[in-house]
């Protein structure tokens, strides 16, 4: 029940104003000595005229000092507030509860007031789950290609070099390192392959003399008739095998020392070199019914002379070794942009155009036989050496028989 006002309204309206305005000025005085008492004291105040008095209640002041009273709280509210840091809200919800209203009403709109908080945190806790799934999709999808890779990469085996990656038709870096990696690994397979070819070829070829050598040595001692005839025969044989083992190891040393690279780089003659091998081997030409001939002009490179030598020999005695009685071997150096030149023809046996580059491997002879001479190395020894100056090797077969194979050297060796 609300009291009408009574007579003591009018005298208790100034004695607020005054007791205000005599608070307010402390609090203005106090500026000057300590800005945290004033706020203090700003905040103090706000909350003793702002809180519900029984006897504000019972008896209202008229508007005009309400109107005042609530001006220069906002006044000392903007003026000596605490400091900003201290008053920004995290999360605010503000509900305003409406003057005289009941406990009941109150208690709703607080219930309210926290359904809201309720409501907020739970939309937080979902968004963030929701954010947290997603990102796992995403992570996940874009990360498979990776995780393929590792896998993939983690089973392969020097016996198993023909797994792949195989991410399939995508067009992102993923798929560009994958099909890298696929590429790696098949050079790699090609690499190991070829070696296990190269040592199985090697080890027949090794074989194949020590064998014979045994074989005679065995058949000489159980004959017991044989005298020194016999004997020296045999041992002559011996001498032939080991010339080819000799020669075989020489052979595997070059191209060895060919595939390792170039150590010292020196000028040299193209022209020069191949004057010399042809000279050394006039009288193997001569015996084979080959006619040699010569075009030899100025070729200048840059490399390992020894080297060069070898590749050159190497040319020269495919040239005259694979070819027919009463053939030609034609051999020719020059010039060509800058670069030095050599050329190695001959008129020997019909070579099919897709036999061409197999001949170039190791042990490789026309035709897959093992039998005759030499040991199927000279053409790797050519390209060894050449790949190892950073040459151009190039072949063709002739229609009516033999090879015709250039060596072109660049300008600054190894470059």
């Amino acid at each position: 029940m609300v009291s009408t006002p009574g007579p003591s309204a009018a005298t208790s309206a100034p004695a607020c104003v005054r007791t205000l305005v005599a608070s307010a000025g402390a609090v203005v005085r106090s500026v000057t000595r300590s800005p945290d008492a004033a706020a203090s004291r700003s905040w103090v105040l706000a909350s003793a005229i702002t809180r519900p008095r029984p006897a504000i209640t019972r008896w209202p002041a008229p508007p005009s000092v309400n109107r005042a009273c609530s001006s220069l709280i906002r006044w000392l509210d903007t003026s000596t507030a605490r400091p900003s840091a201290a008053r920004v809200p995290v999360l605010t919800i503000k509900q305003s509860i409406p003057q005289g209203a009941s406990p009941a009403t109150i208690a709703q709109i607080q219930a309210d007031s926290r359904g809201q908080v309720i409501r907020a945190a739970a939309t937080v806790v979902g968004l963030v789950g929701l954010s947290l799934a997603v990102g796992w999709l995403i992570a996940g999808r874009f990360l498979w290609p990776l995780r393929t890779i590792t896998a993939t990469a983690q089973d392969i085996s020097a016996s198993s070099l023909d797994r792949r990656v195989a991410l399939g038709h995508r067009d992102d870096e993923f798929s560009d390192l994958g099909k890298t990696l696929d590429g790696l690994f098949g050079r790699l397979e090609a690499s190991f392959e070829s070696q296990r070819r190269f040592v199985a070829n090697a080890s027949h070829e090794l074989r194949t003399p020590l064998a014979a050598e045994r074989t005679l040595i065995q058949v000489t001692l159980a004959d017991p008739d044989a005298d020194a005839r016999t004997l020296r025969a045999a041992c002559e044989e011996l001498l032939v095998l080991g010339e080819q083992q000799e020669r075989l190891i020489e052979a595997l040393l070059t191209l060895a020392c060919g595939e390792r690279g170039v150590d010292r780089w020196d000028r040299f003659d193209l022209a020069e070199l191949a004057g010399k091998v042809i000279a050394d081997r006039a009288g193997e030409a001569e015996r084979r019914g080959v006619r040699v001939q010569t075009a030899l002009g100025a070729a200048p490179a840059t490399g390992d002379p020894s080297l060069a030598e070898s590749m050159v020999a190497n040319l020269v005695d495919n040239a005259l070794r694979h070819n027919v009685t009463g053939g030609r071997a034609e051999i020719a150096t020059r010039t060509s942009a800058g670069r030095g030149v050599i050329s190695a023809g001959n008129t020997g046996p019909v070579v099919a155009p897709d036999e061409v580059d197999r001949l170039f491997q190791p042990f490789q002879r026309l035709g897959g036989e093992r039998m005759g001479e030499g040991h199927g190395l000279g053409l790797a020894i050519v390209r060894a050496i050449a790949g190892a100056h950073g040459a151009t090797l190039t072949a063709k077969a002739r229609p009516e028989g033999g090879l015709d194979i250039e060596v072109s050297f660049p300008e600054r060796g190894g470059a």
